[in-house]
């Protein structure tokens, strides 16, 4: 049998798009992170993903929910939440198990900040579990600071939380009077 790489196509036609978690084209994103979460935690994550009630990542509620089309197809995306009335938490980024490699997953978590500080909102809060370790590398490369000793083993620590405030919204020191 002969293995042959896999050379990624080339990037045609992205689009972003804001959808409610209704929308048909969600459908794919909740399925392979249910079934990715639960292949490596071990047991059934399509329950976590109806941890919070869809709404949440409406407009009305503080929150969004992006999809990454490509071709018309969507390929990555991502949401947040209201955390808190400064705070964005982003859940579900996801890139289709057919497209990764690609920064896809990057440019969701990009406009997902875009977004939030349009919004108003100051900071992004985020879990990952211990066991996506491409998870946590894109969220230290983009510039999140982990809220966990990074040289702990991350199955001692359970979900793996990390911080960014936005540019142009970080909390500035305050000038102590003398």
């Amino acid at each position: 049998m002969t293995s042959v790489a896999h050379t990624p196509s080339p990037v045609t036609d992205l689009t972003i798009v804001q959808v409610p978690v209704s929308d048909p084209r969600v459908a794919p994103l909740l399925r392979e992170l249910g079934d990715e979460y639960s292949a490596r935690y071990g047991k059934d994550a399509h329950a976590e993903l109806a941890r919070y009630p869809d709404e949440e990542f409406a407009e009305p509620y503080g929150g969004v929910l992006l999809l990454l089309l490509e071709n018309g197809e969507p390929v990555a995306g991502g949401a947040f939440r209201r955390y808190d009335e400064t705070t964005a938490e982003l859940k579900r980024i996801w890139t289709h198990s057919a497209h990764r490699r690609r920064g896809l997953a990057r440019r969701v978590v990009d406009e997902l900040e875009r977004e939030a500080a349009a919004r108003g909102y100051l900071r992004i809060h985020l879990t990952t579990g211990p066991r996506q370790p491409e998870a946590r590398a894109l969220y230290l490369a983009g510039g999140y600071t982990p809220l966990f000793d990074t040289g702990a083993d991350p199955e001692t620590i359970g979900p793996l939380p990390f911080e960014k405030h936005l540019a142009g919204n970080a909390p500035t020191a305050k000038a102590s009077a003398p």
